[in-house]
């Protein structure tokens, strides 16, 4: 019976997945999907006409947001914790210790039989929430892999990120990677993955194969948010500890340079030609440029606190939302003046971004 329900769920699902995708094909694409934290929503932002034409209800604490690969659905994380709805049972001809590996081990284990986490899988289309998905405990940050196959959150409380099959919305693993893991990025080719670990100073290289940390990048100070260059050979990383941009050399393991930006470093981004690297200071109350060729700095003041960053994929515009105010700013890349603010329901926090 309960065979019978789960196909009747996954058929279910399937369908609404075909319509979605009829749907998207003659939709608006030029979109931004800003999580609103603690506002319990998701801001849906026009970025042609740059105005909040609708928000996403039903979350809670919403911080975490990223697309899948064909935009037909938005995975959207909460920063908080949940009583468990059902114990976790272990499956028949399971051992103790295989189950709790499973679900993390040790103490991640014993916090996920009390509480988790939740992520909401979000339908671009309609913008209501299709299914709701628990994860062990609660979520910074979450990917989604470069086939659209899983969703990926980091657990700060943890230290270790979680894998969930999109598809079927099972728990798949538990990776340990180290303290307070923050930030995650995803390389091209889809064999691996990028996060940061800011509570050891280290960026982990964790393959997306087998799902497992194949070696522990040293960079020292506090890294946090992390944005890919385009050949994949090099990583820029917010260092909340020195106020700096690191560049990772992912070829050698070793921090190649650095860049000042001020102090608490939070959003990064490239520029569309991956030639110019932006980054925000919150305590500084600047957005500051660097030209990579050069190392040429410049840097405009932006108050109060700038926070999360994104390039547009349009036209490069910069996407910068306000730690203290419910406020998105839309920035020109080249002289980083403000072209236009928009208002938001409250603090805006990852910004996911459809592309044409």
């Amino acid at each position: 019976m309960k065979h019978a329900m789960r196909k009747q769920r996954l058929a279910g699902f399937t369908a609404c997945v075909a319509m979605s995708f009829s749907l998207m094909s003659v939709a608006d694409t030029n979109r931004a999907f800003i999580p609103m934290g603690t506002a319990n929503a998701v801001g849906v932002i026009d970025l042609q006409d740059r105005q909040m034409t609708s928000t996403i209800e039903g979350t809670l604490n919403t911080h975490g947001s990223a697309l899948t690969p064909d935009r037909q659905y938005l995975v959207v994380s909460s920063l908080s914790s949940f009583d468990r709805q059902e114990p976790v049972t272990r499956p028949e001809g399971v051992s103790e210790d295989d189950h709790a590996a499973h679900h993390g081990g040790g103490q991640a284990a014993e916090q996920e039989a009390e509480s988790t986490g939740l992520l909401y899988l979000v339908n671009t289309s309609s913008g209501t929430i299709d299914r709701k998905l628990e994860v062990p405990g609660p979520v910074h940050h979450v990917l989604v892999t470069v086939d659209g196959r899983y969703a990926v959150s980091t657990h700060p409380s943890s230290g270790s990120i979680s894998i969930v099959d999109l598809a079927s919305g099972e728990l798949v693993k538990t990776v340990a990677t180290g303290p307070a893991p923050n930030y995650l990025v995803a390389m091209d080719d889809g064999q691996s993955l990028l996060v940061s670990n800011s509570g050891n100073g280290t960026v982990s290289l964790v393959d997306t194969r087998h799902w497992f940390v194949e070696r522990n990048l040293r960079v020292g100070g506090g890294p946090e948010h992390m944005v890919l260059a385009p050949d994949n050979d090099r990583l820029y990383v917010n260092d909340v500890a020195s106020g700096q941009v690191l560049v990772l050399d992912l070829v050698t393991g070793s921090v190649a340079s650095s860049f000042e930006v001020g102090e608490a470093p939070h959003g990064v981004g490239l520029s569309l030609n991956g030639q110019t690297l932006y980054a925000t200071s919150q305590a500084g109350n600047q957005v500051v440029r660097i030209e990579l060729a050069s190392g040429t700095r410049q840097t405009s003041v932006l108050a109060p606190a700038p926070y999360h960053l994104a390039v547009s994929p349009g036209n490069g515009e910069l996407l910068v939302t306000s730690r203290e105010e419910n406020t998105l700013w839309v920035l020109d890349p080249e002289s980083l003046d403000v072209v236009d603010e928009i208002a938001l329901d409250g603090i805006g926090h990852q910004i996911s971004l459809e592309t044409q």
